[in-house]
């Protein structure tokens, strides 16, 4: 056993993970009260109102979702019920897995400053322009509406505590879920009362369940790079993905598409190899490809977009893949 390398994953692990983790707490408290101060369905009406400035508003909006693809078709599902043109909602579906305010984090804690700007003026560009794009086409209305849609509604759910009133004759009235009554000839009535948690309540507990969702990929991030940069040998990682190749990006940004790429766990793992020869390049192909699309995310994607607007929302991040590696490859 090498006790060197060893020392050197170690270090990788707790550099790499102890820096995440403070990030992430960051962003998901500062997530959670913007969600709850910024209701969702609010800025969905506010998309609804103003079409001329839907592939920029669908774009911005995406910032503020901080979750994968599949994640945000519930959303774009309520979206589409509310009218929403596909311009719009194109520009949302490409902008909420790339550059929302999570991966923004993680890419500056990362590799700094510059190569967050870009990455977000990259992405939030080929949001715009996607959604701008497909309004220019035939496949403007290749969306779903009304029972089109494949949509499912959960029962209500009752935050509730229990009261005691003394008698059915002095009760306060009370918002409730349901009640059991023993009857007027007792004591006892036991009410359910509705429990309505504070805003900064509500924005704790989603910050604090969106931490615990992206924390276990980012220590398995973290652990995977301790264990590249204490084994992985640079050679090859040169001979594969290093250099001027062009042929290295594309490469990335195809096989990133497809592949279900967790951003927490990819990141961490890009650092190392960067450092061990692989070009920035493919690198960010690969994260834009696998973060923007993937074949489960696809799927999902299609309950609300019509065949040729999946074609063209594949299109438009694999494009932007190899663009984005491009750039940063030769111009960045």
């Amino acid at each position: 056993m090498d006790i060197n390398k060893i020392t050197i994953a170690l270090n990788e692990f707790i550099h790499v993970g102890g820096a995440l983790i403070i990030v992430i707490a960051i962003v998901s408290v500062l997530t959670g009260f913007m969600r709850e101060y910024i209701p969702q369905d609010k800025l969905q009406k506010k998309l609804v109102k103003h079409e001329k400035w839907g592939p920029l508003l669908g774009a911005l909006f995406g910032m503020l979702t901080p979750f994968c693809s599949a994640s945000v078709v519930p959303v774009t599902m309520g979206m589409a019920t509310m009218g929403v043109s596909l311009g719009t909602l194109l520009s949302f579906l490409i902008s909420a897995p790339l550059c929302n305010f999570i991966v923004l984090a993680m890419i500056f804690a990362t590799f700094g400053l510059k190569v967050t700007l870009s990455y977000l003026a990259i992405t939030l560009f080929a949001a715009i322009f996607g959604g701008w794009f497909i309004t220019k086409t035939p496949w403007r209305n290749e969306i779903k509406r009304g029972g089109e849609l494949e949509t499912k509604t959960a029962p209500p759910r009752c935050s509730a505590s229990i009261a005691k009133a003394q008698s059915c004759s002095t009760s306060q009235p009370a918002q409730t879920c349901g009640s059991i009554n023993s009857g007027c000839d007792s004591s006892a009535t036991l009410t359910i009362v509705d429990v309505i948690p504070s805003k900064s309540t509500n924005a704790l507990r989603f910050a604090w369940a969106l931490f615990k969702k992206i924390i276990p990929y980012v220590l398995l991030g973290a652990l995977i790079s301790g264990v590249s940069a204490a084994y992985l040998s640079a050679d090859i990682v040169e001979k594969y993905v290093g250099g001027d190749n062009v042929f290295s990006i594309l490469i990335a940004a195809v096989i990133g598409v497809p592949v279900y790429l967790r951003i927490e766990m990819a990141i961490p793992l890009l650092k190392v190899l960067i450092v061990k020869g692989m070009g920035m390049g493919p690198a960010m192909a690969l994260i834009i490809g696998g973060t923007g699309a993937s074949l489960p995310e696809i799927a999902l994607v299609s309950a609300v977009l019509k065949p040729k607007a999946v074609v063209a929302f594949v299109s438009i991040i694999l494009t932007t893949a190899i663009i984005g590696g491009l750039l940063f490859q030769y111009v960045i």
